[in-house]
């Protein structure tokens, strides 16, 4: 059942979304610029649009549960579950949940990594919604989206508030629908 409701006169172009990016060079590692988005996180109406922005283009999409990674993606999929009036399901780093779990290991932009998710958080049929704050390689998101499909779940989309094009990260994601809010 979906509880938002929307108001279309309240758009916002991407350009508007992008002011509240912050540009930090070589963070968290040299030749690496990372996006913040604390300054439009801080803004309770940029904020609040951003997800209702990304929220209405699912919001007859009869989601059941938004997938997010931590941390940021924490923020975002929490706010667009409620918007939707979806469950929120956390997929946390290694040795952060309490219960039996699924593990995966990824390849960062600058690292690798591993994700966990409760053995009984998707329910085979669920239509799922993956959100997170950004996509860069993919690697955090095919991941993420492997959970999803391993616990039969159906991905309606992988929705992103930002999406670095130049690292190409929608090819790790071609038979995956794909939503980005600002693209760099």
């Amino acid at each position: 059942m979906n509880h938002y409701n929307g108001d279309p006169n309240t758009s916002t172009s991407e350009d508007e979304f992008k002011e509240y990016i912050r540009d930090i060079h070589d963070f968290p590692t040299k030749g690496v610029v990372f996006r913040d988005i604390t300054n439009l996180l801080k803004n309770g109406k940029v904020f609040q649009k951003a997800v209702h922005t990304i929220a209405d283009r699912f919001k007859h999409a009869n989601i059941n549960v938004v997938c997010a990674v931590e941390a940021r993606g924490f923020i975002l999929g929490a706010a667009i579950a409620y918007a939707l009036g979806a469950g929120f399901v956390p997929i946390r780093k290694k040795g952060k949940l309490p219960w039996q779990t699924h593990q995966k290991s990824y390849d960062l932009e600058y690292g690798t990594d591993e994700l966990e998710i409760h053995t009984d958080a998707i329910s085979s049929g669920n239509h799922v919604l993956f959100v997170d704050d950004v996509i860069a390689t993919g690697g955090t998101a095919k991941a993420a989206i492997d959970f999803i499909n391993h616990m039969e779940g159906h991905l309606v989309c992988a929705a992103f508030l930002l999406e670095l094009k130049e690292l190409k990260g929608r090819k790790k994601l071609e038979e995956v629908t794909v939503f980005s809010l600002i693209q760099y």
